[in-house]
C-alpha cells in the first residue's frame, strides 16, 4: 500500500464515489472493524458544516433583498418580494429539517448580515 495507507484510505483519495459506496455497504453489514472510521467521521462533520453554510447562504440572500428593499425603495419590485418570501420559507424548512441549527441562528444571522451588507455596499 505504501506510506502506511489502508486500501480504504487510498480509495478515499482516488475515487470518493467508490469509497462512499464501499463504506456504506460495510456500515450496513455491521462490519465496523473494516470501515474507514476516520474518513467517515470527517465526512459526517463536513455534512454538518454544509447544513450551516446552506443556512447562512439563504440568510445572505434574504438580507441582501431586505437591505435593497429598505434602502432602494424606488427599485422595489415583485421579484424582490418573491425572493424574500421564498428565502423565508426555505429557511423555515431548513430549520425544521435541522432543528439543532437554531442554536447557531444568532451567529449565522450576524455572519450573514455582515456578508449581505458587504455585497450591497460593493454594488453601490
Amino acid at each position: 500500500m505504501g506510506r502506511g495507507k489502508t486500501a480504504a484510505s487510498q480509495l478515499y483519495d482516488q475515487d470518493f464515489y467508490a469509497w462512499a459506496n464501499e463504506q456504506a455497504a460495510l456500515l450496513r453489514a455491521g462490519k465496523l472493524s473494516e470501515a474507514d472510521i476516520e474518513h467517515i467521521a470527517e465526512e459526517v462533520e463536513s455534512l454538518g458544516r454544509t447544513e450551516k453554510r446552506d443556512l447562512v447562504s439563504r440568510l445572505i440572500v434574504l438580507m441582501v433583498h431586505l437591505l435593497k428593499w429598505r434602502f432602494q425603495p424606488s427599485l422595489r419590485g415583485r421579484s424582490w418580494k418573491l425572493s424574500v418570501d421564498e428565502q423565508q420559507i426555505a429557511i423555515d424548512a431548513h430549520l425544521s429539517d435541522n432543528p439543532s441549527l437554531k442554536s447557531v441562528i444568532a451567529d449565522a444571522t450576524a455572519l450573514a448580515y455582515r456578508q449581505a451588507a458587504d455585497r450591497r455596499a460593493a454594488r453601490n
